[in-house]
């Protein structure tokens, strides 16, 4: 099977079995989904949903937030771990925000990567759930289920990754697409145990199912 044709296939079938995958970040507007994807960093969405309840009643705004002291913005955010990073980005964005952009999030990759703290992955999340823009997600789960899947060969670098996706999956699925593949990896793909080809709804075209079946 040709890898465009395989991710036809994939995404036909994750679409089945998750048919209504959503960003798992609790929001109701831009510039909140800005800072929980940057708490997000190695810490649970989970987590960050409920840190951000205190956040959000203490500074409500933009420009709340971005007059925050630093050390109190840490002091809240500090369960999502590299408080002090997070902290000083989230501050740095904010500002940013209100002297660049008239206290509104960018609705373009270009200026969004200008923000303090937002890389590729933020980006797109924004463009994709925000704006309703196509975009690609290449989170650990993406990466790790592209792989094993078949979907890219070895490749490990985010852009790298998006970039393959990006020749082989149409623009119109990119952004469910992604957050279908979050739930099938916490779901079944999982990382920290072996994946549960099992139940997998892909077990028949993943290369990686495939591969232990011919070892075997």
């Amino acid at each position: 099977m040709e890898t465009k044709e395989l991710a036809l296939e994939v995404i036909k079938r994750l679409k089945t079995q998750y048919p209504d995958s959503d960003c798992t970040l609790d929001y109701d507007e831009a510039w909140k989904l800005l800072v929980s994807v940057r708490l997000a960093a190695q810490c649970t969405d989970a987590r960050v949903n409920i840190v951000v309840v205190d956040l959000f009643a203490k500074f409500p705004g933009i420009k709340e937030l971005a007059a925050a002291p630093v050390g109190q913005i840490e002091e809240i955010i500090r369960p999502c771990g590299l408080g002090k990073s997070k902290a000083r980005d989230i501050s740095a964005c904010m500002k940013m925000l209100c002297d660049e952009f008239n206290g509104c999030v960018p609705d373009n990759m270009k200026d969004l990567l200008r923000l303090p703290g937002v890389g590729r992955k933020s980006a797109n999340l924004i463009m994709g759930d925000v704006f309703g823009q196509p975009a690609i997600v290449t989170d650990t789960h993406c990466i790790r289920l592209c792989n094993r899947i078949g979907l890219v060969d070895q490749i490990k670098d985010p852009k790298k990754v998006e970039m393959a996706l990006w020749k082989i999956i149409p623009p119109e699925e990119s952004n469910s697409f992604c957050h279908r593949l979050v739930d099938h990896g916490r779901a079944v793909c999982t990382a920290r145990t072996a994946p549960y080809c099992d139940k997998c709804v892909l077990n028949d075209i993943c290369a990686h199912n495939v591969a232990v079946h011919t070892q075997a």
